[in-house]
Protein backbone atom coordinates (compact mmCIF):
# COMPACT_ATOMS: atom_id res chain seq x y z
CA UNK A 1 0.00 0.00 0.00
CA UNK A 2 2.83 2.40 0.88
CA UNK A 3 4.45 1.76 -2.51
CA UNK A 4 1.14 2.39 -4.26
CA UNK A 5 0.65 5.70 -2.45
CA UNK A 6 4.24 6.71 -3.18
CA UNK A 7 3.77 5.82 -6.83
CA UNK A 8 0.59 7.86 -7.11
CA UNK A 9 2.23 10.84 -5.42
CA UNK A 10 5.24 10.58 -7.73
CA UNK A 11 2.96 10.40 -10.76
CA UNK A 12 1.07 13.48 -9.61
CA UNK A 13 4.28 15.47 -9.16
CA UNK A 14 5.49 14.32 -12.60
CA UNK A 15 2.29 15.50 -14.27
CA UNK A 16 2.35 18.81 -12.43
CA UNK A 17 5.93 19.44 -13.53
CA UNK A 18 5.60 18.29 -17.12
CA UNK A 19 2.05 19.14 -18.19
CA UNK A 20 -0.43 16.76 -19.76
CA UNK A 21 0.56 16.98 -23.43
CA UNK A 22 3.71 16.54 -25.49
CA UNK A 23 4.94 17.49 -28.95
CA UNK A 24 4.05 14.00 -30.20
CA UNK A 25 0.34 14.65 -29.57
CA UNK A 26 -2.00 16.31 -32.06
CA UNK A 27 -2.91 18.77 -29.31
CA UNK A 28 -1.20 22.13 -29.82
CA UNK A 29 0.31 23.60 -26.66
CA UNK A 30 -0.61 27.27 -26.36
CA UNK A 31 1.15 29.95 -24.31
CA UNK A 32 0.92 33.75 -23.95
CA UNK A 33 3.68 34.09 -26.55
CA UNK A 34 1.90 32.16 -29.32
CA UNK A 35 -1.81 32.34 -28.42
CA UNK A 36 -2.65 35.48 -30.36
CA UNK A 37 -0.85 34.38 -33.52
CA UNK A 38 -2.05 30.78 -33.42
CA UNK A 39 -5.65 31.32 -32.31
CA UNK A 40 -6.84 34.92 -32.53
CA UNK A 41 -5.24 35.74 -35.87
CA UNK A 42 -6.07 32.35 -37.35
CA UNK A 43 -8.81 31.68 -39.86
CA UNK A 44 -9.41 28.27 -38.31
CA UNK A 45 -11.94 27.26 -35.70
CA UNK A 46 -10.22 26.36 -32.43
CA UNK A 47 -11.12 24.20 -29.45
CA UNK A 48 -9.01 25.22 -26.47
CA UNK A 49 -8.80 23.44 -23.14
CA UNK A 50 -7.59 25.46 -20.15
CA UNK A 51 -6.20 22.98 -17.64
CA UNK A 52 -4.04 22.52 -14.57
CA UNK A 53 -1.62 19.55 -14.51
CA UNK A 54 -2.56 18.67 -10.91
CA UNK A 55 -6.32 18.65 -11.64
CA UNK A 56 -7.82 15.15 -11.54
CA UNK A 57 -10.65 16.06 -13.93
CA UNK A 58 -8.07 17.40 -16.39
CA UNK A 59 -6.03 14.22 -16.14
CA UNK A 60 -9.12 12.14 -16.89
CA UNK A 61 -9.97 14.37 -19.85
CA UNK A 62 -6.48 14.12 -21.36
CA UNK A 63 -6.93 10.86 -23.35
CA UNK A 64 -10.32 12.08 -24.62
CA UNK A 65 -8.83 15.42 -25.65
CA UNK A 66 -6.07 13.66 -27.55
CA UNK A 67 -8.71 11.60 -29.38
CA UNK A 68 -10.54 14.80 -30.26
CA UNK A 69 -7.37 16.37 -31.66
CA UNK A 70 -6.60 13.32 -33.79
CA UNK A 71 -10.18 12.97 -35.06
CA UNK A 72 -10.40 16.66 -36.01
CA UNK A 73 -6.89 16.98 -37.44
CA UNK A 74 -6.86 19.26 -40.53
CA UNK A 75 -10.51 20.14 -39.82
CA UNK A 76 -10.50 21.97 -36.47
CA UNK A 77 -7.50 23.11 -34.44
CA UNK A 78 -7.33 21.63 -30.95
CA UNK A 79 -5.15 23.29 -28.35
CA UNK A 80 -4.44 23.30 -24.63
CA UNK A 81 -3.29 25.97 -22.20
CA UNK A 82 -1.60 25.14 -18.92
CA UNK A 83 -3.60 27.80 -17.08
CA UNK A 84 -1.80 27.05 -13.82
CA UNK A 85 1.50 28.02 -15.44
CA UNK A 86 0.05 30.71 -17.71
CA UNK A 87 -2.40 32.39 -15.37
CA UNK A 88 -2.54 35.53 -17.51
CA UNK A 89 -4.29 33.62 -20.30
CA UNK A 90 -6.69 31.99 -17.90
CA UNK A 91 -7.54 35.35 -16.39
CA UNK A 92 -7.92 36.92 -19.80
CA UNK A 93 -10.68 34.48 -20.68
CA UNK A 94 -12.33 34.31 -17.28
CA UNK A 95 -11.24 30.77 -16.46
CA UNK A 96 -12.33 29.95 -12.91
CA UNK A 97 -12.22 26.16 -12.87
CA UNK A 98 -10.49 23.24 -14.55
CA UNK A 99 -10.85 22.00 -17.15
CA UNK A 100 -12.52 24.82 -19.06
CA UNK A 101 -13.14 24.31 -22.78
CA UNK A 102 -13.75 27.25 -25.09
CA UNK A 103 -14.67 27.35 -28.77
CA UNK A 104 -13.05 30.14 -30.78
CA UNK A 105 -15.22 30.50 -33.88
CA UNK A 106 -16.38 33.41 -36.04
CA UNK A 107 -15.71 36.06 -33.41
CA UNK A 108 -12.37 35.16 -31.87
CA UNK A 109 -12.76 37.92 -29.30
CA UNK A 110 -15.88 36.25 -27.87
CA UNK A 111 -15.24 32.52 -27.52
CA UNK A 112 -18.09 30.25 -26.46
CA UNK A 113 -17.93 27.97 -23.43
CA UNK A 114 -18.40 24.27 -24.08
CA UNK A 115 -20.81 22.87 -21.50
CA UNK A 116 -21.34 19.34 -22.81
CA UNK A 117 -20.12 15.93 -21.74
CA UNK A 118 -16.39 15.41 -21.43
CA UNK A 119 -16.17 12.60 -23.95
CA UNK A 120 -14.43 12.68 -27.30
CA UNK A 121 -17.69 11.93 -29.14
CA UNK A 122 -19.62 14.78 -27.51
CA UNK A 123 -16.79 17.27 -27.98
CA UNK A 124 -16.34 16.33 -31.65
CA UNK A 125 -20.09 16.75 -32.23
CA UNK A 126 -19.95 20.23 -30.69
CA UNK A 127 -16.94 21.12 -32.83
CA UNK A 128 -18.67 20.04 -36.04
CA UNK A 129 -21.74 22.07 -35.09
CA UNK A 130 -19.49 25.07 -34.57
CA UNK A 131 -17.91 24.47 -37.99
CA UNK A 132 -21.35 24.46 -39.61
CA UNK A 133 -22.19 27.73 -37.87
CA UNK A 134 -18.90 29.24 -39.00
CA UNK A 135 -19.63 28.31 -42.61
CA UNK A 136 -23.13 29.83 -42.33
CA UNK A 137 -21.63 33.03 -40.91
CA UNK A 138 -19.19 33.24 -43.78
CA UNK A 139 -21.93 32.70 -46.34
CA UNK A 140 -23.93 35.47 -44.69
CA UNK A 141 -20.90 37.76 -44.65
CA UNK A 142 -20.75 37.90 -40.86
CA UNK A 143 -17.25 36.51 -40.41
CA UNK A 144 -15.06 38.83 -42.39
CA UNK A 145 -12.94 40.48 -39.74
CA UNK A 146 -12.17 37.80 -37.19
CA UNK A 147 -9.06 36.53 -38.94
CA UNK A 148 -7.14 39.71 -38.20
CA UNK A 149 -7.78 39.30 -34.47
CA UNK A 150 -8.06 43.09 -34.15
CA UNK A 151 -11.64 43.92 -34.95
CA UNK A 152 -12.33 47.59 -35.48
CA UNK A 153 -8.67 48.53 -35.86
CA UNK A 154 -8.66 48.83 -39.63
CA UNK A 155 -8.45 51.65 -42.14
CA UNK A 156 -12.21 51.47 -42.72
CA UNK A 157 -12.94 52.24 -39.08
CA UNK A 158 -11.23 55.63 -39.17
CA UNK A 159 -7.91 54.44 -37.76
CA UNK A 160 -5.90 55.86 -40.68
CA UNK A 161 -4.04 58.35 -38.49
CA UNK A 162 -3.32 55.86 -35.68
CA UNK A 163 -0.04 54.09 -36.41
CA UNK A 164 0.04 50.38 -35.58
CA UNK A 165 3.36 49.42 -33.97
CA UNK A 166 4.93 46.01 -33.33
CA UNK A 167 8.00 44.56 -31.62
CA UNK A 168 9.83 44.90 -34.95
CA UNK A 169 8.82 48.46 -35.83
CA UNK A 170 8.63 50.21 -32.46
CA UNK A 171 12.25 51.24 -31.86
CA UNK A 172 12.85 52.63 -35.35
CA UNK A 173 9.60 54.59 -35.41
CA UNK A 174 9.41 55.79 -31.82
CA UNK A 175 12.76 55.72 -30.01
CA UNK A 176 14.78 57.03 -32.98
CA UNK A 177 12.24 59.74 -33.82
CA UNK A 178 12.44 63.45 -33.06
CA UNK A 179 8.65 63.54 -32.78
CA UNK A 180 6.54 63.07 -29.67
CA UNK A 181 4.69 59.74 -29.63
CA UNK A 182 1.63 58.85 -27.61
CA UNK A 183 1.24 55.08 -27.60
CA UNK A 184 -1.78 53.09 -26.49
CA UNK A 185 -1.08 49.52 -25.40
CA UNK A 186 -4.30 47.56 -25.88
CA UNK A 187 -5.78 44.06 -25.94
CA UNK A 188 -8.27 43.13 -28.69
CA UNK A 189 -10.67 41.57 -26.16
CA UNK A 190 -10.60 44.52 -23.74
CA UNK A 191 -13.90 46.40 -23.45
CA UNK A 192 -12.24 49.61 -22.23
CA UNK A 193 -9.93 49.53 -25.27
CA UNK A 194 -12.91 49.19 -27.59
CA UNK A 195 -14.56 52.17 -25.89
CA UNK A 196 -11.39 54.21 -26.29
CA UNK A 197 -10.89 53.34 -29.96
CA UNK A 198 -13.10 55.98 -31.66
CA UNK A 199 -11.78 58.71 -29.34
CA UNK A 200 -8.20 57.65 -30.02
CA UNK A 201 -8.86 57.75 -33.77
CA UNK A 202 -10.44 61.21 -33.57
CA UNK A 203 -7.62 62.47 -31.37
CA UNK A 204 -5.00 61.11 -33.79
CA UNK A 205 -6.47 63.12 -36.65
CA UNK A 206 -6.88 66.32 -34.63
CA UNK A 207 -3.43 66.11 -33.05
CA UNK A 208 -1.84 65.46 -36.44
CA UNK A 209 -3.44 68.60 -37.86
CA UNK A 210 -2.77 70.83 -34.85
CA UNK A 211 0.90 69.85 -34.46
CA UNK A 212 1.65 69.46 -38.18
CA UNK A 213 2.61 65.84 -37.59
CA UNK A 214 5.09 66.53 -34.78
CA UNK A 215 2.97 64.53 -32.32
CA UNK A 216 1.89 61.07 -33.38
CA UNK A 217 -0.67 58.69 -31.88
CA UNK A 218 0.00 54.98 -32.13
CA UNK A 219 -1.30 51.65 -30.86
CA UNK A 220 0.37 48.39 -29.84
CA UNK A 221 -1.47 45.09 -29.52
CA UNK A 222 0.08 44.11 -26.19
CA UNK A 223 -1.15 40.52 -26.48
CA UNK A 224 0.74 39.99 -29.73
CA UNK A 225 3.89 41.98 -28.95
CA UNK A 226 5.25 40.46 -25.77
CA UNK A 227 8.69 42.11 -26.02
CA UNK A 228 7.20 45.59 -25.74
CA UNK A 229 4.69 44.48 -23.13
CA UNK A 230 7.47 43.17 -20.91
CA UNK A 231 9.84 46.06 -21.57
CA UNK A 232 7.33 48.69 -20.48
CA UNK A 233 5.65 46.69 -17.71
CA UNK A 234 2.17 46.68 -19.22
CA UNK A 235 -0.22 45.08 -16.72
CA UNK A 236 -3.59 46.61 -17.57
CA UNK A 237 -5.44 47.75 -20.64
CA UNK A 238 -5.49 50.26 -22.12
CA UNK A 239 -2.22 51.83 -20.96
CA UNK A 240 -1.07 55.08 -22.57
CA UNK A 241 2.58 56.15 -22.57
CA UNK A 242 4.19 59.31 -23.93
CA UNK A 243 7.58 58.98 -25.61
CA UNK A 244 10.06 61.72 -26.46
CA UNK A 245 13.60 61.15 -27.70
CA UNK A 246 16.18 61.22 -24.93
CA UNK A 247 13.58 61.02 -22.16
CA UNK A 248 12.12 58.15 -20.18
CA UNK A 249 8.56 57.32 -21.24
CA UNK A 250 5.87 59.02 -19.18
CA UNK A 251 2.64 57.26 -18.27
CA UNK A 252 -0.59 59.20 -18.63
CA UNK A 253 -3.05 59.06 -15.76
CA UNK A 254 -6.59 60.20 -16.47
CA UNK A 255 -10.02 59.42 -15.15
CA UNK A 256 -11.27 55.87 -15.55
CA UNK A 257 -12.91 56.79 -18.86
CA UNK A 258 -11.48 57.37 -22.33
CA UNK A 259 -10.27 60.92 -23.02
CA UNK A 260 -12.08 62.96 -25.62
CA UNK A 261 -10.23 64.20 -28.69
CA UNK A 262 -9.67 67.67 -27.13
CA UNK A 263 -8.35 66.05 -23.94
CA UNK A 264 -5.98 63.93 -26.00
CA UNK A 265 -4.82 67.05 -27.80
CA UNK A 266 -4.10 68.60 -24.43
CA UNK A 267 -2.09 65.53 -23.50
CA UNK A 268 -0.08 65.93 -26.70
CA UNK A 269 0.58 69.60 -26.00
CA UNK A 270 1.74 68.70 -22.51
CA UNK A 271 4.06 66.11 -24.02
CA UNK A 272 5.66 68.71 -26.28
CA UNK A 273 7.28 70.40 -23.28
CA UNK A 274 10.37 68.42 -22.13
CA UNK A 275 10.38 69.85 -18.63
CA UNK A 276 6.85 68.65 -18.06
CA UNK A 277 7.76 65.31 -19.48
CA UNK A 278 10.46 64.77 -16.87
CA UNK A 279 8.42 66.09 -13.95
CA UNK A 280 5.22 64.19 -14.65
CA UNK A 281 4.95 60.52 -13.81
CA UNK A 282 1.53 59.00 -13.54
CA UNK A 283 -0.22 55.96 -14.92
CA UNK A 284 -3.46 55.49 -16.83
CA UNK A 285 -4.30 51.84 -16.81
CA UNK A 286 -7.40 49.67 -16.42
CA UNK A 287 -7.48 46.07 -15.41
CA UNK A 288 -10.26 44.05 -17.01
Amino acid sequence: MARLVLGLVSCTFFLAANGLYSSSDDVIELTPSNFNQEVIQSGSLWLVEFYAPWCGHCQRLTPEWKKVATALKDVVKVGAVDADKHQSLGGQYGVQGFPTIKIFGSNKNKPEDYQGARTSEAIVDAALSAVRQLVKDRLAGRAGSYSSGRQGRSESSGKKDVIELTDDTFDKNVLDSEDVWMVEFYAPWCGHCKNLEPEWAAAATEVKEQTKGRVKLAAVDATANQVLTGRYGIRGFPTIKIFQKGESPVDYDGARSPPSAPESLGMARMASFPWRMTSTSVTWSWTT
